[in-house]
């Protein structure tokens, strides 16, 4: 088949670009779901905090197997059938936790819950982009980044919010989670394909970290930053509720869930100032803002105060979202056409490292030490990183479109 062309705004009364990033939002939100829900898994099945960030980790490793794997799929096979997929796996993962019996249920959700994200990362920010057309992008790039961010914040608070005031709390969220994902469905069924010359269903060739040579000046600054940012809502995700519950004492699900949610805000937030700030520019910025934030987080450690945690998670998250986005925007414009797919992808695996293997870490280091301490060491290695990165970033500015 043939697509409209790279050019689709979406006109004729067919979905545009923000329809995209609907659906963008909407399958990353249920990849957050189940991050306020963890405290009542581990009363109902009995596991420890290190199995808590393992869980979370066979989450972000399903991720990089499926931007290794089917990162650039969707320049092959069009961003369409590509979302699609990701649809049904977000529907499976969905299921999953529905049926949930023990830890194999609660892994496999998980698992095909990453292969959604992982599917989204790339396909869904290429269509956001490239469905709004030359003189959208800039827009387009915010709605993308947005979307992505956005997405994983509602997650939690959405689920926060149901498990505290609702009934059924391991079961109503995913219950509207499926409603929510077979609207994605239709509205994915009627945009515009961007793809040309598309093939139909091709074999699978892993890319791996394939990178085009003409991006890698921009890539390494802009990657190394995305793992700091990436690392902190790790975090947020995956450890902060935990914190909240024994160490603060704080155990209204509603509250952790707004917890996690206010750091992918602030995210959003940053992300819509990164253009008036200038890519090149706000990459540095944003890590300065990041260290800023992560000194909040261990303060908050210290003093065991909810309020600093709070400042911490808004200040960290403006710093990631203004160096996310402008690290996206660099890497993205400076990728060849066709090969943007899989650029994207690449980026989103070191990203997705980030939110993975320090919060293992976490996890491994809160059964010897304690989770106050393991988060002050977290805090200080990924401070270390982000502040390399705006260095660098300071003193040889990537360049990029």
């Amino acid at each position: 088949m043939r697509g409209e062309g790279r050019e689709t705004t979406g006109g004729g009364g067919r979905p545009g670009y923000l329809a995209a990033a609907v659906v963008f939002a909407i399958g990353m939100a249920g990849t957050t779901l189940p991050t306020p829900l963890y405290g009542l898994y581990q009363e109902k099945i009995g596991f420890s905090e290190l199995m808590v960030t393992v869980v979370f980790a066979v989450y972000a490793v399903a991720v990089i197997t499926a931007l290794l794997v089917a990162g650039n799929y969707s320049d092959a096979v069009g961003r369409r059938p590509v979302l699609l997929a990701a649809m049904a796996f977000s529907a499976g993962s969905a299921c999953c936790f529905l049926l949930e019996s023990g830890l194999p249920l609660l892994f496999a959700g998980r698992l095909l819950s990453g292969f959604a994200a992982g599917l989204l990362s790339g396909a869904a920010t290429a269509a956001v982009i490239e469905l709004a057309g030359p003189g959208r992008r800039a827009r387009a790039g915010f709605a993308a980044t947005a979307a992505n961010m956005g997405g994983l914040g509602c997650g939690p608070l959405l689920s926060g919010l149901l498990a505290q005031f609702a009934p059924w709390p391991l079961m109503l969220t995913f219950w509207v989670h499926l409603a929510l994902v077979a609207v994605a469905s239709v509205i994915t069924w009627l945009l515009p394909e961007t793809v040309e010359d598309t093939e139909r269903w091709p074999p699978l060739r892993p890319q791996g970290l394939s990178v085009p040579p003409e991006v890698k000046g921009v890539f390494v600054p802009a990657s190394v930053a995305a793992f700091a940012g990436f690392a902190l809502l790790g975090l947020f995700t995956a450890v902060a509720p935990s914190f909240v519950a024994t160490t603060l004492d704080v155990h209204n699900l509603a509250v952790s869930g707004a917890l996690v949610f206010s750091v992918f805000l602030a995210s959003t937030l940053g992300q819509s100032l990164t253009q008036k700030v200038g890519a090149r520019c706000a990459l540095p910025v944003g890590c300065g803002v990041l260290v800023v934030g992560l000194m909040l987080v261990a303060s908050s450690l210290i003093a065991e105060s909810l309020p600093l945690l709070v400042l911490g998670a808004l200040f960290g998250g403006a710093g990631q979202g203004l160096a996310f986005r402008a690290a996206l925007s660099l890497v993205s414009g400076a990728a060849p056409e066709r090969h943007r797919g899989g650029t994207i992808s690449a980026f989103f695996v070191v990203a997705y490292t980030g939110i993975s293997l320090p919060v293992v870490g976490v996890g491994a280091m809160a059964v010897w030490l304690g989770l106050r301490q393991a988060g002050l060491i977290f805090t200080v290695c990924v401070m270390v990183v982000a502040a390399c990165a705006g260095t660098y970033a300071a003193l040889r500015p990537p360049d990029g479109r």
